[in-house]
């Protein structure tokens, strides 16, 4: 978002019922401006590339490409691209490859229009956009792993951590969003029982997690 003129919003759902509805909610919001919508994953990554909306509004099941693949698609092409999951499914295995995927957030359909004009607005300063349900069960996964147990992608943030790298350089370095960066970052925090970044280093680098110099 560039601060002048309304925030630029892509809607991606295959139900014209819910187009339209999300379309008239947004549309009573002078800051919210829709500027695309999508029927399928693949429209979402084609749309996304064409419009670069401040923010993208995308169901997870949708014909041709689902959601989460169609997040990673607009991330490789834009790491900046911001995008909020809005869906009816919210297993963890969905929630899971949403953010992994690089999405800024994830709100349920049943979420109120005052949340979801909010999480808009976040997502558009770059913020992550977690319905409170949602970030609550996001936290608890770190917290029930088994001690300092950390994930593939985990281990790449930490060790790029390591290397003195920003969060916006991070999320660039693996084409996720920085707001997935601090997702990814909270976790390591919880499962390595620290608060900040240079003890997180420290714990992993004395567990061998990561190696420093390397």
């Amino acid at each position: 978002m560039t601060g002048r003129g309304p925030i630029r919003v892509l809607i991606a759902d295959d139900h014209p019922v819910v187009r339209d509805g999300i379309r008239a909610m947004l549309g009573t919001q002078d800051d919210l401006e829709v500027v695309g919508e999508a029927i399928s994953g693949l429209d979402a990554v084609r749309l996304a590339r064409a419009l670069r909306p401040d923010v993208t509004l995308m169901d997870l099941q949708m014909p041709e490409l689902d959601g989460a693949t169609a997040i990673s698609r607009i991330h490789e092409h834009d790491p900046d691209a911001r995008v909020i999951v809005l869906t009816t499914y919210d297993t963890d295995s969905d929630i899971s490859r949403a953010i992994d995927a690089g999405a800024i957030g994830y709100l349920l359909k049943d979420t109120r229009r005052e949340q979801l004009f909010d999480a808009v607005r976040a997502a558009a300063r770059g913020e992550s956009a977690l319905s409170p349900a949602i970030a609550t069960r996001v936290l608890s996964w770190a917290r029930a792993d088994a001690p300092g147990t950390l994930s593939g992608r985990e281990i790449e943030v930490l060790g790029a951590v390591a290397r003195g790298m920003s969060n916006k350089a991070i999320g660039t370095h693996l084409s996720i969003s920085e707001a997935t960066v601090k997702t990814h970052l909270l976790h390591i925090f919880a499962k390595l029982d620290v608060d900040d970044r240079t003890a997180a280093v420290t714990v992993a680098a004395t567990r061998g997690i990561i190696r420093l110099g390397g």
